[in-house]
């Protein structure tokens, strides 16, 4: 009996010195070998709640974006503006063109007229002429000349008829050009009221996100709100922006697996190590199919 008791109080020793020993080199590798810790503002979390600043970072970025937008917006209403004067000023062009072949066809046909009017009265002179012959040779003279400019005449005539004609088109196509201006100004006048509109409209939103912006900006932290205006200016106002998959966003590149941990528990401020915006993980919608 007495052995065993001895035995079992070096067997009990022994174990205690292993475990000791364990415990000493698994110090001594942390030591060695400290965990990384991502690059990050760090504050305590409220339970499985994003950080606030974190959760007022997103919502600033998303008005930032929406000011973005309305902005960009603004911007191109003048190009829309600058498009309807172009369009109406080739309508007008449309019709100019169209008034001046008209009036050119009216002057031509005027010339044409007076030619008519000068070879019908000559005829006339001819065949007065032919009741006061006296002689055979005189008599077909006449004659050759009065059926030289009856086929003239003719001729003028035919040249005439086929200008009327056309003048009937071109009038058809001054009346077209003339209305497709009406069309266009008043299609043009609706359009820049509603130009007008969506600009009173975008300056009114722009109005309630820099109020709704400042609000945000005033529930921020001093540094997280700095850090933002920062990224913002040097980001083309780009400060916040989503981690999935492993990857930024933004930059597209790979995050270390670590930090993508970090970054999935938003409960820091992490940036990027590449672009060095802020990151955050929300978590991926499952739609029913």
């Amino acid at each position: 009996m007495l052995g065993s008791e001895s035995d079992e109080t070096t067997i009990h020793c022994a174990s205690a010195g292993l475990a000791a020993n364990v415990r000493a080199a698994a110090l001594c590798v942390i030591r060695q070998h400290p965990p990384r810790r991502s690059r990050g503002f760090f504050l305590p979390r409220h339970g499985s709640l994003m950080l606030p600043d974190l959760e007022h970072l997103i919502h600033l970025q998303q008005l930032e974006d929406s000011t973005a937008d309305a902005r960009g917006q603004i911007e191109a209403l003048p190009q829309r503006l600058e498009a309807l004067d172009a369009l109406i000023a080739e309508r007008e062009a449309g019709v100019a063109t169209a008034t001046e072949s008209l009036d050119a066809h009216k002057t031509a046909r005027a010339e044409l007229e007076k030619d008519v009017a000068a070879v019908q009265s000559r005829l006339n002179r001819f065949k007065e002429q032919l009741m006061a012959v006296k002689t055979n040779k005189e008599y077909h003279a006449i004659q050759s000349e009065i059926a030289n400019a009856e086929q003239e005449l003719q001729r003028l005539e035919d040249g005439l008829l086929e200008q009327m004609l056309e003048a009937d088109v071109l009038s058809a196509d001054v009346r077209q050009a003339e209305e497709l201006l009406a069309q266009e100004r008043v299609s043009a006048d609706r359009e820049r009221l509603e130009i007008e509109q969506k600009r009173a409209s975008l300056e009114q939103r722009l109005t309630g996100l820099d109020g709704e912006r400042a609000q945000i900006a005033d529930r921020l932290a001093a540094p997280a709100k700095d850090l933002f205006e920062t990224l913002a200016q040097g980001r083309k106002g780009v400060a916040v922006v989503e981690a999935r998959d492993g990857r930024c966003m933004s930059c597209q590149v790979r995050l270390r697996p670590q930090l993508f941990n970090d970054v999935r528990l938003n409960s820091a401020w992490i940036q990027c190590e590449s672009c060095q915006r802020i990151l955050y993980y929300a978590e991926p919608r499952h739609v029913a199919g």
